[in-house]
């Protein structure tokens, strides 16, 4: 008897499918009151109760493990963390290779996230690595990013020149490790990164800033980058 109680609320949702090369949008009409309030919660169910083969990535539904990144409404962001809205368009991250669905590949994200050594270079192996408050504070802003690539692929010079350019994500990282008063090969880093395509490919149109869901700014990061690498390198 409580169906009768509540007023349908429903909502319309428009999911990228691709399968074998083959790419179409499927349209789901369904009661919001039979999910959760976010996006993510939307997907559950329909692969739950309406379409078992839709494939998208999630895990902590937290917004700490960047699985669920994906295009929402024409903006990339986490499905976890995205309310529900009377219409969405649900698209995969732009300008990466789709694997199934909302599923992309993100080889070439982590490889050039792997390039950057984005770990602590120090000879002391063993003994506590002493860092001040004020040094500390420099890591803030860049050690949240959770890696969702959402900021990367917003970014048009990342669309383009993806093989190369390293991308805000990245870059925000590899400043992070720049930063960081207890890393030993700071100027090896730095000349890694002074790259024409590496680093200088970012044109600053701060699309990246503007999409992080985490709400950080690679873009200002990536400036400070430059500014380091021009008064300590050249």
């Amino acid at each position: 008897m409580f169906k009768h109680i509540f007023k349908r609320n429903l909502t319309t949702i428009k999911i990228y499918r691709n399968n074998n090369n083959t790419s179409k949008i499927d349209k789901f009409t369904f009661d919001k009151n039979d999910c959760g309030p976010m996006v993510l919660d939307a997907l559950l169910h329909i692969k739950n109760n309406i379409d078992k083969t839709l494939s998208f990535r999630r895990s902590c539904r937290e917004g700490i493990c960047g699985s669920c990144a994906m295009n929402i409404n024409g903006k990339n962001t986490l499905a976890c963390l995205k309310p529900m809205e009377e219409k969405l368009s649900i698209y995969p991250l732009p300008h990466m290779p789709v694997i199934r669905d909302l599923v992309t590949d993100m080889t070439n994200f982590y490889k050039q996230y792997k390039s950057i050594k984005p770990w602590l270079e120090n000879s002391n192996k063993g003994s506590e690595l002493y860092q001040s408050p004020n040094n500390r504070k420099k890591l803030d802003g860049m050690y949240e990013c959770i890696l969702c690539a959402c900021c990367s692929t917003s970014c048009p010079s990342y669309w383009w020149n993806g093989d190369k350019y390293l991308g805000p994500a990245v870059l925000m990282q590899a400043y992070r490790w720049v930063q960081d008063s207890r890393d030993q090969i700071t100027k090896q880093r730095m000349e890694f990164l002074d790259d024409a395509m590496k680093l200088y490919r970012c044109k600053t149109i701060m699309n990246c800033s503007n999409t992080c869901p985490k709400g950080l700014n690679p873009g200002k990061a990536i400036g400070e980058l430059k500014l380091k690498i021009s008064n300590e390198l050249h």
